[in-house]
């Protein structure tokens, strides 16, 4: 719902602050007064083009618009500004200022944003009905929706759009595997060389460092032969560790019984170091014998880390990993051997994802032109009463020559404003006033079975009055049922019938807004009727005529 509207320095509004209810907000006052400048501004907020009429007040060096929404916790809008990381509870705050010089500024709940995601935010939140709007029911990319919620079509729409999912990444596998198989055959002797070279090689993964380990210490094996040596002395010489530990041993043998268990826990020490230190020296013994090696095993082993090296440097890639590279050219190797095999049933695959794809198509395509017979009976019933009896309005079904995720068929509506014309888009065959009642019947026969966002109606009455002007107001009455409406009218018929009554009056420069009580509703109904002169007559018809439109009624409503 549109909560608030507050205007600053806009072309002749100083400031002005409009607080809407559910149901219908009607605003009325003289022409020229400023009710266009108040949707202009409403648009520039909600990320509208605006118009040229939108500048910023003279003598003022910035304007702003600023529009308050309050929609359900769980409505589109919320989940679109979650994903661009701005927080969406509570109020959503759309805000737009206008420098003197033209430049512009977007914020959502006071953080700057870029226009487009302004108008994708306001597109779910707000529909301005006027023929320089670019959005709504004049957007032809909006009526493929709007007639699956009249048919309610979610599930055969989710259901295409799962199968067309798995045909897209069909069609993908295939396309990668044939671009896979042409790679591979262009480098097919490159490929075969690698596999031989590298299979011969059969280097593991972590024998790079052993061998460079291994090398460091042949290399040095004399110096470090030595120190070896020396430590193995240390440990079996006459002077050496074993010989001073068995000694201590056997003195500590020789105490009696008393002494020998008090000192038993250093005996224990004793007999844990000359272990470790017989395992020492058998330890140091068998690296003596590992450093008294073949002296080609160090060439040996400096050929084999060398060649690894360099089939590492020659694929770029790390020494463990040329395992993995052996077995990546290994699986191209076979793409070129299997190719035929697994690119044939690839297409097996995608051509089942198609079949299946456009079966859910089809029965979509079959519900789609089921229901807009019954929205075009819908939306006929409607034309009728509002003075547009001799047009015709049709769900145009074309088939698309690629499907879509959304299906086989584009769908436009379309109108015929003159018996024998061909029918057309919205926009471009109706006139303005035309277009408003147009506009007014199919959302009254979408209405129902989808509540739409907040609609806004600039002069759906124009150029109409009495029975039909009644008729208008009557409809805007039951859409405002099911969703909020703000309309500019110059009708009393549709006047009397506002939930909430705003009158937009100028004072030379100056444009004011003012919320109507009661009695200033029945005077400004009464002026409407009435002209620039009120009589007591006219204000007894306006009351009548506001109590008859604010009564209760039980209207029958058209189903589709």
């Amino acid at each position: 719902m549109l909560a608030a509207l507050t205007v600053r320095d806009i072309v002749l509004i100083e400031t002005a602050t409009l607080e809407f209810v559910p149901g219908l907000n009607v605003l009325t006052g003289e022409t020229g007064a400023g009710k266009s400048i108040l949707l202009d501004a409403l648009g520039l907020a909600s990320g509208g083009r605006g118009s040229g009429r939108a500048t910023v007040r003279p003598g003022a060096s910035q304007g702003s618009a600023a529009a308050v929404f309050d929609p359900p916790p769980k409505h589109p809008a919320r989940a679109l500004l979650a994903e661009q990381g701005i927080v969406a509870e509570g109020e959503i705050v759309f805000r737009r200022t206008l420098s003197a010089d033209g430049r512009s500024r977007a914020f959502l709940n006071d953080e700057p944003v870029g226009v487009q995601l302004l108008k994708d935010v306001g597109a779910l939140l707000l529909e301005v009905n006027g023929q320089a709007d670019d959005r709504g029911l004049f957007d032809v990319a909006t009526h493929r929706g709007l007639l699956d919620a009249f048919g309610g079509h979610e599930d055969l729409c989710a259901a295409l759009a799962a199968r067309f999912a798995d045909f897209a990444s069909a069609r993908a596998t295939l396309d990668g595997i044939k671009a896979e198989q042409i790679k591979a055959a262009e480098d097919a002797d490159y490929i075969k060389a690698a596999v031989e070279e590298l299979a011969a090689l059969d280097a593991l993964p972590g024998e790079e460092a052993a061998l460079a380990g291994e090398r460091a210490l042949l290399m040095n094996a004399a110096r470090i032969a030595e120190d070896i040596s020396a430590a193995g002395e240390m440990l079996a010489g006459e002077r050496g560790a074993e010989n001073l530990l068995s000694g201590a041993l056997r003195k500590i043998s020789h105490l009696g019984d008393e002494a020998r268990e008090a000192a038993a826990p250093a005996l224990a020490a004793l007999e844990a170091a000359f272990a470790s230190a017989e395992e020492a020296r058998r330890e140091l013994e068998s690296f003596l014998v590992r450093l008294d090696a073949d002296p080609s095993e160090l060439e040996r082993k400096e050929e084999r880390l060398f060649a690894i090296r360099a089939a590492a440097r020659k694929f770029s890639v790390a020494p463990d990993a040329l395992a993995e590279v052996l077995a990546a050219f290994r699986a191209r190797l076979d793409l070129i051997d299997l190719g035929g095999e697994k690119i044939a049933a690839a297409e097996a695959a995608l051509k089942s994802a198609e079949a299946d794809m456009r079966a859910a198509g089809k029965k979509l395509s079959v519900a789609r032109a089921a229901v807009a017979s019954k929205l075009e009976a819908a939306v006929a019933a409607e034309l009728k009463p509002l003075k547009l009896g001799h047009a015709r309005f049709r769900v145009a079904l074309a088939a698309l020559e690629v499907p879509s995720a959304q299906g086989l068929e584009r769908v436009a509506f379309e109108i015929a404003t003159v018996s024998g014309a061909p029918f057309g888009p919205l926009t471009k065959i109706a006139s303005g006033g035309e277009l408003a009642r147009f506009s007014l019947a199919i959302k009254v026969a979408l209405a129902e079975e989808r509540p739409p966002a907040a609609l806004v109606f600039d002069e759906v009455d124009r150029g109409v009055g009495g029975a039909v002007a009644d008729a208008v107001g009557e409809r805007l009455q039951r859409l405002a049922e099911s969703a909020q409406v703000l309309l500019v009218t110059h009708s009393p018929q549709v006047a009397a019938r506002a939930a909430k009554h705003f009158r937009i009056t100028r004072v030379k420069d100056k444009t004011t807004v003012v919320r109507l009580s009661d009695e200033e509703r029945v005077e400004e109904v009464a002026r409407m009727l009435s002209g620039a002169s009120v009589t007591d007559e006219a204000r007894a018809a306006a009351k009548k005529l506001i109590e008859e439109a604010q009564r209760p009624k039980k209207v029958a409503r058209k189903k589709a």
